[in-house]
């Protein structure tokens, strides 16, 4: 009795490995096709039309430009900010010696 049960773990356990061996084969077959499909997606993008690489420069140019815009902005509004920051300290102080005497 001992015997025929050893036999059948035995066999249990070498059909559970017999699954996971195809599961894992299938998984693999799909993975293999999914690296293909993305090599032939990059190796169609390699081959993009020059119209649209000169669009998409252009567009490039355009992001440049307005984030230039937006740091000289931002340059303008910090410089704008300290200068009002000094207006109001001399008026402070105006009014500070305006009141002294």
């Amino acid at each position: 009795m001992a015997f025929e049960s050893v036999s059948f773990r035995i066999s249990r356990n070498a059909e559970d490995l017999a699954q996971t061996v195809h599961a894992l084969s299938q998984r693999l077959v799909r993975l293999e096709q999914r690296l293909e499909a993305t090599e032939l997606q990059l190796d169609r993008q390699g081959e993009r039309d020059p119209q649209e690489i000169t669009s998409l420069d252009n567009v490039e140019r355009l992001l440049v430009d307005c984030r230039a815009l937006l740091e000289l902005t931002d340059n303008n509004e910090v410089t704008y900010q300290d200068e009002l920051t000094n207006q109001d300290k001399i008026t402070d102080q105006n009014n500070e010696m305006a009141s002294a005497a």
